[in-house]
């Protein structure tokens, strides 16, 4: 069998497992808030088909329209018909684009670190976490690779069109996230970086300057320009996006340094990447990642153990790779998804530095010690990516759940779907959920279902009581306020509580529910009645397994 087959086998069987490892329970995960913020966001474009781009929040406008594209291939046209799945599956479309676009970058890494690199990329639990994740960070990640693969692709063919890819996937990256500035500056360092260690004289440095066609560069912003105002400018509906994404970075220089919620030590990334344990929970790492890709650091800068591979493009990953690490850690404002892409180019640097190894003149004993730590490590990489998705999704002893909502808002919304089953306006019940600082999140995703629903973050006194409320125990006492002193006698509704137990929205942010206590004897009444019934029918099908089959007539 020729080795390009093999190696295309070997390639589709990855491609295979990160799908299975990325598709499957979509929805068992709660909405994390800013999952919930992105899909309420979409939920608008999909039913009036109006984005307005806010520099404030919400990142760039690429989540909400490449969402149009599942939607419309389920038939989907109003809020309430979109799923978890929905959404889901375009980060997890976009995180197994990484692995494609490795085919692009097959003659500068080689193949055998290419097919160690695609299952780096395949297994990560942070990788395939975040795949799952309905944020801007994996389309982000791609569009950045995208740029470097377009951009090799260029160097080597000096092609118009790569040119113009490169510049498409700059113009996506911007429409994206903003911090794709910080991806650009590291680029742009690397790629200076490079050519000082790749051509040594300054007099070769400034030829090499030279030699760049100036019309490929102008087709390459021009591009990059072209399609990130299409984007902030809700396709030249709203010219005033583009100025709003420029003006975005004061608000988000500003968020970066004097953010105390987000604000974690300059080694919090690194320190979740090499070894991360809360109490008796699981121990996370991906430090095998990390050590392979400091052994490909080393191989790039001595040109060492790259033979057949282009030196070059393996300098630049690795200077990219360092500069996104120390400029990300010097940033005070920090939450894990930040980490991918420098993960990424660690991933693609553990490659390298595994086949170096492997090629390494030391003896076989050695070699095979190496493979076999290895395959120990892509085993615990995949337990722990099973841990992750699978068992600890929502639970903070995982390191990639972030202030994440609790599993208890599925106990929520089906409390008020089953009391809104017995009421007489059904969905359309009036609903209050009251939270300070809007601190509601997700519950207007959940909520999606009921167009009636009160969103406050104080307890308004003029506005009539709803039969249901869901508040937080801050409000507590102006709610016992309105429900029980301001109504004059006579026209006082009991209220009892709504959940059986506690229930959190997320740790240590509790929620109380309340419901009329006749929509409540209603919902008892019946739970009782449908009990009854299945203990009747359990009953009368265990006594009819008990009748001789000739007595049995259907």
């Amino acid at each position: 069998m020729k080795q390009p087959i093999k190696y295309g086998i070997l390639f589709l069987i990855i491609l295979l497992t990160a799908l299975a490892l990325r598709l499957p329970r979509l929805a068992q995960r709660p909405m994390h808030t800013d999952e919930a913020v992105h899909a309420v966001k979409f939920g608008e474009l999909l039913e009036k088909g109006d984005y307005r781009y806010d520099s404030n929040e919400y990142h760039g406008p690429t989540l909400n329209y490449l969402t149009l594209i599942p939607a419309w291939l389920s038939l989907s046209t109003k809020f309430t018909d979109i799923s978890e799945f929905t959404l889901r599956i375009v980060p997890v479309f976009f995180g197994v684009m990484l692995i494609v676009l490795l085919l692009f970058m097959a003659d500068a890494l080689q193949w055998p670190a290419l097919i160690i690199t695609a299952i780096l990329t395949a297994i990560s639990p942070a990788m395939v976490y975040y795949s799952r994740y309905y944020v801007q960070e994996m389309l982000l990640v791609c569009f950045t690779f995208g740029a470097i693969v377009s951009g090799y692709r260029y160097i080597e063919s000096r092609s118009i069109k790569w040119a113009l890819f490169t510049g498409l996937s700059l113009g996506l990256m911007h429409a994206t996230k903003e911090t794709s500035i910080v991806a650009y500056g590291a680029m742009l360092l690397a790629l200076l970086f490079t050519l000082i260690l790749e051509q040594k004289k300054p007099a070769l440095i400034f030829k090499t300057i030279k030699a760049i066609n100036i019309k490929h560069v102008i087709v390459m912003g021009l591009a990059a320009a072209l399609i990130s105002t299409l984007f902030y400018s809700s396709f030249l509906t709203n010219p005033g996006g583009i100025l709003d994404s420029l003006k975005t970075y004061i608000s988000y220089f500003r968020r970066a340094g004097h953010n105390e919620i987000h604000t974690h030590p300059w080694y919090y990334y690194l320190k979740m990447i090499c070894y991360y344990q809360i109490a008796d929970g699981p121990i996370w790492s991906e430090v095998l990642i990390l050590i392979l890709a400091g052994v490909g650091v080393v191989v790039a800068i001595t040109k060492k153990g790259v033979t057949g591979a282009h030196s070059y493009m393996i300098r630049f990953i690795a200077f990219y790779t360092m500069i996104m690490i120390l400029l990300y850690s010097a940033v005070p404002y920090k939450t894990p998804w930040c980490m991918l892409g420098f993960l990424h180019g660690m991933i693609l640097l553990g490659g390298i530095g595994l086949i170096s190894l492997m090629k390494s003149p030391v003896k076989l004993a050695i070699r095979m010690l190496f493979s076999v730590i290895f395959i120990v490590g892509i085993a615990h990489l995949v337990w722990q990516t099973y841990l992750a998705d699978y068992r600890y999704e929502a639970d903070p002893v995982n390191p990639y759940v972030y202030g994440h909502t609790s599993s208890d808002v599925f106990k929520i919304v089906q409390r008020v779907e089953e009391i809104a089953h017995v009421a007489p306006e059904a969905q359309n019940l009036y609903i209050e959920v009251i939270c300070p600082g809007d601190d509601y999140w997700p519950l207007p995703w959940y909520l999606r279902a009921f167009p009636n629903v009160g969103w406050w973050n104080k307890v308004d006194m003029d506005v009539p009581a709803a039969p249901i409320i869901i508040a937080s125990p801050d409000v507590e006492e102006d709610l016992i306020h309105k429900l029980y002193e301001l109504p004059p006698p006579g026209q006082k509704n009991l209220y009892v509580p709504l959940f059986d137990s506690y229930v959190e929205l997320r740790p240590q942010v509790e929620l109380h529910g309340y419901v009329v206590k006749d929509l409540w004897d209603r919902f008892q009444d019946i739970a009782k009645e449908q009990r009854i019934f299945k203990k009747y029918r359990v009953l009368s099908r265990n006594k009819s397994d008990n009748f001789p089959k000739s007595r049995v007539l259907f």
